[in-house]
């Protein structure tokens, strides 16, 4: 029973086992079973969770976007609609932002005219003058700057203009602007100042002594090289700093022309013609001498080319006319056009000479309509052997003798004489100082082969000129037949500054008909130094 019970037993036992081994086993499987399953499922809420991030980044790059745009579309329409300078711009240094083109403008005008002086000097060598900023329209344009400001940010498309705006918000931007000059003013102005350098240069010239033709040779000098020096100017006025100096006046070397013998001989060699009237219709023919070379062309030639002088003397001869315009008397020259007269120290003997000579070349001088009357070339070379004595002259701002002095007093006398007779000035020059026989802005200076005086008879009938020098008085006298549009002529000359070196002036021809102003015209802007 025993063997069989332990039989029994082990049965079991073994069964036992089998079924717990069978329990594990089944165990295992279901927990593995539910890791898988755990696994399998902890899958799912990590994918709809990238998902969810998607969806939100998208949706703040889109908000980001629409902010952006509208952040766009509001600085694109300020920038559209305001017409102010934008900010980041200065001008000059000064800072013109949000201002209008007119406010910038008038704040600019006001801080530069603080900046720039009245005048300017300008030197060559030992030579000094100035130039007065106002009467030649010198000046800082700040309308064309102020308008450049103004456009910045509103010339290409919405893209291009916002873009600028912003960068110049950032990078600042200062304009410069342009000096403004009138350039004609200038340039007259230069071309006066170039015939006063002490080195500069000196054309031939010719005139008739008698029965001589006298040639004066050129000389090498320097003129003022224009462009350049108003470059100079630009540049100093520019530069604030440099004002306080004087500007050097860029010169530049020229020879004088070469004596054209046949020009000349062309234009003197002539046959002579008596003078006569007609009265219906009332007709001047003045008489002319006739002129020849004693010698001939080549001969002149050959003379002017071997011989190195600085004054030629060419043998003429003159064949007088039968009839002078002088014989036709006072029925050529019906009326008294105008007269002009200045007075002089008839104690300074030398001067008074001088005075007569020249006064005695231009007495009698009859113009016809469109011809033009130059004083050099009548007048001819203030020479010893034409008679002329040292007196006082005006040298590099200096007073010393110098020969044929004060003949400049029968410049300016006749000057005024023609400005009366309403003639057309096409020549004059001021002197460095204001002359003590008329005032600033009357008087017009000469230096033979430099500086000359001229007028055209602008009048439909020819012109004589009369003048005189005695006791004291000089005294000019232009003859004609008066016209139906004939006007009263006046002159009004005065001061428009002064500084401690220089005196500025300006001249006016008022034209008046039955007592009313109908025109007034500038004759001159001119600057003097003081004594």
């Amino acid at each position: 029973m025993s063997n069989k019970n332990s039989v029994l037993d082990k049965e079991n036992s073994s069964q036992i086992v089998e079924e717990k081994n069978e329990i594990l086993e089944e165990n295992t499987i279901s927990t593995k079973e539910k890791t898988e399953e755990s696994l399998t499922s902890s899958f799912v809420p990590v994918k709809k969770s990238r998902n969810d991030i998607m969806s939100i980044f998208t949706l703040l790059v889109a908000i980001f976007i629409a902010v952006l745009l509208v952040i766009f579309s509001i600085f694109t329409i300020y920038n559209t609609f305001n017409t102010n300078i934008i900010s980041g711009i200065s001008i000059k240094g000064i800072d013109v932002s949000g201002l209008s083109a007119s406010d910038a403008k008038y704040q600019l005008d006001t801080y530069l005219n603080t900046k720039l002086p009245e005048e300017i000097k300008l030197k060559h060598g030992d030579f000094e003058t100035t130039i007065s900023l106002s009467q030649m329209d010198i000046s800082f344009d700040t309308k064309s700057a102020t308008n450049s400001a103004q456009q910045i940010g509103r010339e290409g498309n919405i893209f291009e203009n916002n873009l600028e705006v912003l960068s110049i918000m950032f990078g600042k931007v200062n304009i410069e602007p342009n000096v403004a000059f009138n350039k004609e003013l200038l340039t007259k102005n230069l071309e006066d100042i170039s015939t006063q350098l002490p080195d500069a240069v000196v054309q031939s010239s010719y005139y008739i002594e008698d029965d001589e033709l006298i040639v004066t040779a050129g000389k090498e000098g320097n003129v003022v090289d224009i462009n350049a020096t108003i470059g100079a100017i630009k540049s100093s006025i520019s530069d604030f700093s440099a004002l306080n100096t004087p500007i050097e006046i860029v010169v530049k070397t020229k020879q004088p022309d070469e004596i054209n013998v046949e020009q000349i001989y062309n234009e003197v060699r002539k046959e002579p013609i008596d003078a006569y009237y007609t009265k219906e219709p009332f007709e001047i023919y003045p008489s002319e001498n006739g002129i020849d070379f004693k010698i001939s062309l080549e001969e002149a030639k050959a003379m002017i080319v071997s011989e190195k002088k600085e004054e030629y003397s060419i043998p003429l001869n003159i064949i007088r006319p039968n009839v002078t315009t002088n014989m036709i008397g006072t029925e050529a020259f019906p009326d008294l056009l105008s007269t002009f007269s200045t007075r002089y120290a008839a104690s300074n003997k030398n001067r008074t000479t001088n005075l007569i000579l020249a006064a005695n070349k231009i007495n009698g001088t009859v113009l016809m309509p469109g011809e033009t009357f130059s004083y050099n070339k009548v007048v001819g070379a203030r020479t010893i052997s034409a008679g002329y004595k040292e007196a006082p002259i005006y040298v590099q701002g200096r007073v010393e003798d110098g020969l044929g002095g004060g003949i400049c007093q029968i410049t300016s006398t006749l000057y005024n004489a023609v400005i009366y007779a309403n003639l057309e000035i096409t020549q004059r020059t001021n002197h460095q100082f204001v002359p003590s026989y008329v005032t600033a802005s009357r008087d017009a200076t000469v230096v033979y082969g430099a500086i000359d005086f001229q007028f055209k008879n602008n009048r439909n009938y020819p012109i004589k000129l009369v003048c005189s020098v005695s006791g004291g008085i000089a005294n000019f006298q232009i003859f004609g037949m008066k016209q139906e549009d004939d006007c009263e002529v006046q002159i009004s000359s005065y001061e428009t500054g002064r500084t401690a070196t220089a005196i500025y002036s300006e001249a006016y021809k008022i034209l008046k008909r039955a007592g009313q102003v109908i025109d007034k015209q500038l004759l001159s802007k001119d600057t003097y130094k003081r004594h």
